[in-house]
């Protein structure tokens, strides 16, 4: 049966070209969007992560859900020996001590509202590869008295690296305590609201001026973001739950997981309309091709082939072309996506941040079998009600076809 089919393949050759090559094109369109949609979501995960967030974050049981409004009574007291334990995992890259406060900018002349983190500089800066320093330069380890400004407290207060600027905060005590830094540089990160209001000092300038020996978090770095969760299953089991509380990058990332989730769904959306014009497509196509061929059918059907046999060749024939059309479709897919990222497609700047990327088309495995599995399934589900209409018409009505 199979051999016959692949021979009426090959013998029209035209309808054949036409079918392969809506089939083709939808496959290969599915795993071009897909290669997209994935390469954003990837892009956006690692600049959350290597700007922000890292990869896990550790903190005082309660910090999470009420560190915000009183942000002293869960400080980490002895974070030293949470790095100790934290260095043990052998899927850790880098910890590093955070300590995060708020409190007024002054520039000689007005003042601003900021949030700021005292932080261990050369750690930070393997970690924040995703933070670009548009002046100046970056934080350094031996820096004591040196502020690094985002882009848009930079603008809204003025200065410049080399200006001079004073911190004003509130000691875990609640006393008023001022530092004087000078500016190092600015930076940007991928989101423009943490830009707009956020200051780096290193972290024994913050404990100085908020008169305390603590960390607020400890911002794990993996070598390998598909560790996350081991990792993070491994430091709850580690660490005494009553006191410390570990969050992953996705937990904490709230605006990745509802961009994600919308990409998702467009992605979705996108593989059902392609279905749709390859099913119709390829319909059309069968459709043509198969009541053309009435006369041939009504032939076998007079030398004794029951209508099983005319279903079944039908079938077999659009069996072999779904496969043939899919595999095809995947090995154009991946070639373009090839080519297209070796060029690269420049971006413009996603929400909330201001600077574009370039982006790829991602070759990802599920995505290719995904897209050849919709091709395949579109065409032999678009041949099963013609190859039904025509094992059951009449064998006179058939033969007629042939005068």
């Amino acid at each position: 049966m199979l051999r016959l089919a692949l021979r009426n393949v090959f013998r029209h050759r035209l309808r054949t070209a036409l079918t392969l090559a809506a089939i083709v094109a939808g496959v290969a369109g599915l795993i071009l969007s897909g290669g997209f949609v994935e390469d954003s979501l990837l892009q956006l995960r690692e600049a959350t992560i290597h700007s922000q967030i890292g990869h896990l974050q550790i903190y005082r049981a309660g910090y999470y859900e009420h560190g915000q409004q009183s942000p002293f009574k869960f400080l980490i007291d002895k974070p030293a020996d949470v790095l100790r334990e934290v260095a043990k995992l052998p899927e850790v890259d880098d910890a590093m001590a955070r300590l995060a406060f708020s409190g007024v900018l002054n520039n000689g002349k007005t003042d601003l509202p900021i949030v700021g983190v005292g932080l261990e500089a050369d750690k930070e800066n393997r970690l924040g590869s995703f933070i670009a320093i548009t002046a100046g330069r970056a934080l350094r380890a031996g820096d004591a008295s040196q502020i690094l400004l985002g882009e848009g407290v930079a603008r809204s207060s003025g200065l410049r690296p080399g200006d001079s600027a004073t911190l004003l905060v509130n000691t875990a005590g609640g006393a008023l305590n001022t530092l004087d830094f000078e500016v190092a540089g600015i930076f940007r990160s991928f989101s423009k609201d943490y830009d707009a209001r956020t200051v780096r000092i290193p972290l024994a300038a913050a404990r100085e001026l908020l008169d305390v020996d603590a960390a607020n978090a400890i911002v794990v770095a993996l070598k390998d973001t598909d560790a996350t969760a081991a990792a993070a299953a491994s430091l709850r089991r580690t660490l005494d739950p009553r006191v410390y509380e570990v969050k992953t990058w996705d937990e904490l990332a709230d605006f990745y997981g509802k961009t994600a989730a919308l990409y998702r769904r467009q992605f979705a959306v996108l593989q059902a309309i392609i279905l749709v014009a390859v099913l119709l497509s390829v319909a059309n196509s069968i459709n043509m091709s198969t009541f053309d061929r009435i006369g041939e059918f009504g032939t076998l059907r007079a030398l004794g082939n029951r209508s099983g046999t005319i279903l079944r060749l039908v079938l077999s024939e659009n069996l072999l072309l779904g496969l043939a059309g899919a595999l095809a479709g995947a090995a154009i897919g991946v070639l373009l996506a090839r080519v297209i990222s070796a060029i690269g497609i420049p971006m413009p700047p996603p929400p909330n941040s201001s600077a574009g990327y370039v982006a790829v088309i991602r070759v990802v495995p599920w995505v290719v079998a995904a897209s050849a599995l919709v091709g395949f399934v579109a065409t032999v589900a678009a041949s099963v009600w013609p190859a039904m209409r025509i094992a059951r018409l009449p064998v006179v009505d058939a033969l007629r076809q042939n005068q």
